[in-house]
This record gives structure tokens, sequence and C-alpha cells, in this order.
């Protein structure tokens, strides 16, 4: 029997996803499992041991998100929910200072990059890499460097916050976003994952970003809200999650990608890391004003992916409900939002629709 071609390359990349993050955990290194996976499959798409090109089956990052979903859902109890209403100012403010964060490291990424004011503004906003390149696409800005600059502040995002709250930021009282224990059933968890998996396949239909997470994570808040959830998500399903989404980012992490743009790549860096340190001190900021858990809020506003804010979140053991609502919000906002922004500022003469701004 012949295998597949590209059978070796998917099983080393496996093997150096799950032993990088082996490697980071026993170094306690925070979010371990993505992180250490992240690494481990970036050291296989740099160098390319017998050849290899990294290879992430395309079903790992769906299924990897159907179970973070459904781990995500479970955090959310009806007094949860409750509690989180009551924090709706404070996460509608975040959105909204999130969005003008990312605005105002636009002139760096301008200079830095080369590039115009209209990619700019979507390559600097922190909406999401999918929902970003979509609404650049609408708007008729080059894709490339959008879908760059956008997947490179999630890899600096990944890498520089665990790290950072677990040094400066206190946690607070976050004991009303925490709901209880739920204990693990075999038959209970099965039937989580059919239900969760058809949930994303029919969301699909609707073209909504990130169907596989946003549909297991509000079928599990809904029935995790009326007390009816019949499964924990187990904690080793997790770390496999965390696994998959970790390998999928670091395959991309080529050498092609890492030194094919350089200047683009340093204005994305010094950007992100820039829009890390407005969004933590205006999260720092709003926790103290509104009474809010201030890791929580800081987290909630970094400029991260929410599946991997949601799982930093899970990792360092903070309130994961209110850390998603706020990343939650600001993807709507990006969606609905973004777009009349873009479409002001062009009515201004700030940027110019066609060519250069």
């Amino acid at each position: 029997m012949t295998l597949p071609p590209s059978l070796p390359a998917h099983l080393l990349t496996l093997a150096a996803a799950v032993a990088g993050g082996f490697i980071f955990s026993l170094l306690h290194v925070p979010l371990a499992w993505m992180i250490g996976a992240m690494f481990g499959t970036a050291a296989v798409a740099w160098f390319r041991p017998f050849d290899l090109v990294p290879a992430v089956h395309p079903a790992a990052r769906p299924a990897a998100l159907i179970v973070i979903g459904l781990a995500f859902g479970q955090t959310f109890s009806g007094p949860v929910l409750a509690a989180l209403l009551g924090a709706a100012p404070a996460i509608l403010i975040a959105g909204v200072l999130s969005i003008l964060a990312g605005i105002a490291t636009m002139p760096v990424f301008t200079r830095m990059a080369g590039t115009d004011a209209r990619t700019a503004y979507f390559a600097t906003i922190p909406g999401g890499v999918i929902v970003m390149a979509v609404l650049a696409d609408r708007a008729g800005a080059p894709l490339a460097p959008v879908t760059l600059a956008q997947t490179l502040r999630v890899l600096v995002v990944v890498l520089v916050m665990p790290p950072t709250l677990s040094a400066i930021a206190p946690h607070g009282d976050s004991s009303a976003f925490v709901a209880p224990r739920l204990v693990f059933d075999a038959t209970g968890f099965l039937g989580m994952l059919v239900v969760g998996s058809v949930g994303a396949l029919l969301l699909r239909r609707t073209g909504i970003a990130n169907p596989w997470m946003i549909g297991p994570c509000f079928l599990a808040i809904t029935a995790a809200a009326f007390g009816h959830l019949p499964s924990a998500v187990p904690p080793l399903l997790i770390d496999a999650a965390q696994v998959g989404m970790g390998a999928g980012l670091g395959q991309k992490l080529t050498r092609e990608f890492l030194l094919g743009a350089r200047k683009l790549m340093r204005a994305a860096l010094v950007s992100s890391l820039l829009l890390c340190l407005f969004c933590t001190v205006f999260g720092a900021g709003l926790a103290w004003i509104m009474g809010l858990p201030p890791s929580a809020v800081m987290l909630g506003m970094a400029p991260g992916g929410m599946p991997e804010m949601g799982v930093t979140a899970k990792a360092l053991g903070v309130a994961v409900p209110l850390v998603l609502a706020f990343h939650l919000t600001r993807t709507l906002m990006c969606n609905f939002l973004l777009g009349p922004i873009y479409r002001g500022l062009v009515g201004l003469g700030l940027f110019r629709p066609h060519g250069s701004a």
C-alpha cells in the first residue's frame, strides 16, 4: 500500500508541534502548548528537515476551534451572564478605545512600511485577520500587506501578552465571572461535540467569520445559562486544541515569509508592540475606573485574535467570559463600524479611495 505523499510532512509537523508544547510546558511558559507548538512547527518551516514543508491537516484548526468554543461556552452561567450585562458599558468603551488605538498606530506603520493610509488603516486596527481581510477587500485595499500585518500582530500578541500580564497585572476579584466547574461525562461530551459541529457547519453557511468557534460557543453558552450543559471539556483536549492552533500559526513562518517582506514586517512588528502598549495602558485605566479585574480587562483589550486570547485567559486563570465578551464585542464593532468610518475619512479627504494617501 502506497502512503500519501503528504503523510511524512503531517507526521513531522505533528511531532514537532507536540514536542514544542511539551518542552514549553516543562519550562512553565504561559500558554505553553500553543506557543511551544508554534515554535516547534516554525522550526520545521525554517529548516525543512528531509526537505519537508510543514503541513497541518485542513481539519485541524476547525476541530481545535470547536473544542475551544465548547470549552469557552461552559464558563458562562446565568449569574455570569448577569455580571457581563453589568460590565457592558466598559466592554463597549473598550471596543472604541481599541479601534482608536489602532488608528493611532497608523502613522508609524505608514512611515515604516511605505504604504498608503488606506492600507495602514486595515493593517493596524485589531479586528481579526479574517474580518480585516474581508473589509480591506471591500474597500479595494491590497490584501497581501493587510493579511501579513494582521497575522504578525496575532503572533506578537500571543508571545508578548501572557508573560507581560503574568508579570505586571493583578488578577483582581473575578469571582462574579466564574461559573461552577462541571464533571466530565463521556456520553455527554460526545453529544456536545456532535451538536457543536453541526452548529458550526450551519453557521458557516451564513458567511460569518470564525463559525467553528462561535457556533459551538453560543450553543454551549445557551446550555450553560440554563444549567443543562451535560459535561465539562477535558483539559487534555483543550491542550490538544492549543497544539492544533499553534501548529497552524507556526506553519506560516517559513523562511520565505520571514525574509520576503522585511520592511513590512518591521512596520508590523513595531506597530503591533505599540498597539499592545496602548491597549494595555487603556485596559489598566478602564479596569481601575470601572472596578473590574485588571488582568481580564487588559487581556480583553489585547489586540490578538479571539481564540488565542480566550485560550490565554483560560491558561492564566483569568475570567474567560469577560475576556471573550470584550473580544466578541470588538469584532462585531469592527464588522459594522470600520466600513462607515473608512468612508467618512475618505469623504473628509484624509484617505484617497484609489491610489496613495
